[in-house]
C-alpha cells in the first residue's frame, strides 16, 4: 500500500510540472537576468569608485610641493628648517637624524641643500655633497635618513678644429672645457709650445673619456689622444696614452728631457728673447740677456723644465726671488723675478719634471710682472728655444708591449680621423653646393 500511494504522487507531482513548465521556466529565467544585472551594476559601481579614487591619487601626487634651496654659506640648515614654520622640536629632531647620516660640523659653505615642507609637517631634505646625496624624509609621520651615490656613467668624446685665433680660444668655442685644454697642452708640451709655435690655420683633434651625471653634468675628462698639425708642416704630431705616458705614433714617450716651456700654456708671450746686445729697460745700458722673458700675470706657476735638485732658493738681486737648479749632463736651470716659492722648493730638494718651482712676480729690476728663465750648459748660457738636443725622447714603449701600443693606437687613430673627417664634411659640402 504504501508503495503505490508513493507512485501515485510522483504521478501527479510530474503531471503538474508538465502542465506549468514553461511558467516555472520563465520564473527561473527571470530570477537569472535579475541576478546578472544587479552584479554587473554591482561591478561596475565598483569599478568607478576605484578609479575615482585612483585619479585623486593621482592629483594628489602631482600637486606642486614648494621646494626652496640654498648653499650652507646662504643658509644654515637648522636657520631654513625654523624659517619654513617646523616647530622647535621638529628642528631637533631632523638636524639630529640628518647628524645621523652626515657629519654637519664638516659642512662646506658651497654644499647644497633642498628643502620642503608642507602644512608645518617636512616633507623632504635633501643635502648634496659632492657626489653623495644625504636625506631626511617623512614617512607615515615618521622620520627616515640615509643616502644615496650619484650613479656615473662613462662615455668616450672627439672634438675637431682649426685655430683662428688662439688654441684656447678656439678650443672653448669648439665647447671643450678648460682642465681637458690643459691637459691637451700637457700632452704637447716636450713637442709644441703653443706660447710661440701656435699659427692660424693650425689644426687640433682630440679624444678622450668623460664621466658624467644621468642629468648630463660632466664629472671629469681623462684625454686618451690628440694631434696638432702646424699649418707650415705636412703632417701633425701625435700623443696617445699608454700606461701613464703620452707616446708619439713611433711609440717614443712624449716626455723630453726639457719641457718646451717653463710655463704651462695660458695665452701668454715672450717679452724678451736671448740676445747678448740687449738694451736694458730698466739700467738703459747695452747688458747681454742671457734668457728668455716670459710675459704673465703676477701668480701664474713656473714649472721646472726637467728632474733636478735645487741649489739655489732665495733672494738674489737684480733676479729677486731666484731658483736655480741643476740637472743632469751637467746643465742648470735659472727662473728670476718671482713672486714666491713653490712648495718644497729649497736647497738641497729634489724637483720633478713639471713640478712648481715659483710664481711669476716682478720682485728685483722688472719692469712688471715676468719670468726671467735661463739655461746652462756647464757654464755657458744657451739661447732655449734653439737648442740642438732640447726634444731628445727619453724612453721608448718597452719591446713586450710594443703589439699591444700599435694596436690600441691604431684604434685612437681611426677615433681621430673619423673626428677629422667630421669637422671638414660641413666645409668641402659648402663648397660643392657653390659649385
Amino acid at each position: 500500500m504504501p508503495a503505490l500511494l508513493c507512485n501515485l504522487m510522483k504521478e501527479k507531482f510530474l503531471a503538474l510540472l508538465q502542465r506549468n513548465y514553461l511558467r516555472y521556466h520563465d520564473i527561473v529565467f527571470y530570477l537569472l537576468v535579475l541576478c546578472v544585472i544587479g552584479v554587473s551594476t554591482y561591478i561596475a559601481l565598483h569599478v568607478k569608485q576605484a578609479y575615482q579614487q585612483r585619479e585623486q591619487e593621482l592629483l594628489d601626487a602631482q600637486r606642486e610641493i614648494p621646494v626652496v634651496e640654498y648653499t650652507i654659506k646662504q643658509k644654515p640648515i637648522y636657520a631654513a628648517l625654523e624659517e619654513s614654520g617646523l616647530p622647535r622640536q621638529d628642528v631637533i629632531q631632523i638636524v639630529a637624524k640628518l647628524s645621523g647620516v652626515v657629519n654637519t660640523r664638516r659642512l662646506k659653505p658651497q654644499d647644497t641643500y633642498s628643502l620642503s615642507v608642507e602644512n608645518g609637517h617636512l616633507i623632504l631634505l635633501l643635502l648634496t655633497q659632492g657626489f653623495t646625496r644625504y636625506y631626511v624624509a617623512n614617512v607615515d609621520d615618521y622620520l627616515v635618513a640615509g643616502k644615496s651615490e650619484v650613479e656615473l656613467k662613462t662615455r668616450i668624446q672627439t672634438a675637431a678644429g682649426t685655430i683662428h685665433s688662439s688654441l684656447f680660444q678656439t678650443m672653448v668655442a669648439d665647447g671643450l672645457q678648460v682642465p681637458l685644454i690643459l691637459d691637451f697642452t700637457d700632452a704637447f708640451s716636450w713637442t709644441v709650445d703653443f706660447n710661440t709655435d701656435t699659427r692660424n690655420g693650425d689644426e687640433y683633434t682630440a679624444l678622450w673619456e668623460e664621466n658624467y651625471t644621468p642629468s648630463g653634468e660632466v664629472v671629469s675628462q681623462d684625454l686618451l689622444a690628440a694631434s696638432y698639425k702646424n699649418v707650415n708642416e705636412s703632417k701633425p704630431t701625435y700623443a696617445f696614452y699608454f700606461e701613464d705616458d703620452f707616446y708619439d705614433e713611433t711609440g717614443k714617450v712624449s716626455k723630453k728631457m726639457f719641457l718646451k716651456s717653463p710655463i704651462s700654456f695660458r695665452g701668454y708671450r715672450i717679452s724678451s728673447h736671448f740676445n747678448p746686445a740687449r738694451l736694458h729697460p730698466i739700467l738703459k745700458i747695452r747688458r747681454p740677456h742671457l734668457g728668455i722673458d716670459y710675459a704673465a700675470p703676477t701668480g701664474t706657476p713656473v714649472q721646472a723644465v726637467a728632474d733636478g735638485t735645487v741649489r739655489f732658493a732665495g733672494w738674489k738681486g737684480g733676479f729677486g726671488n731666484f731658483v736655480e737648479i741643476h740637472h743632469a749632463n751637467n746643465y742648470t736651470t735659472m727662473y728670476g723675478h718671482l713672486k714666491s716659492f713653490g712648495k718644497g722648493v729649497k736647497v738641497g730638494a729634489k724637483i720633478k719634471q713639471g713640478s712648481t718651482v715659483g710664481y711669476v712676480g716682478s720682485t728685483g729690476l722688472a719692469t712688471g710682472p715676468h719670468l726671467d728663465f735661463r739655461i746652462k750648459e756647464k757654464e755657458k748660457f744657451l739661447d732655449f728655444l734653439h737648442m740642438k738636443n732640447r726634444n731628445s725622447a727619453v724612453r721608448d714603449i718597452p719591446p713586450e708591449k710594443k703589439a699591444e701600443f700599435d694596436e690600441l693606437k691604431e684604434l685612437y687613430l681611426k677615433e681621430l680621423n673619423a673626428a677629422k673627417k667630421a669637422d671638414t664634411a660641413p666645409a668641402e659640402e659648402q663648397t660643392h653646393e657653390k659649385a
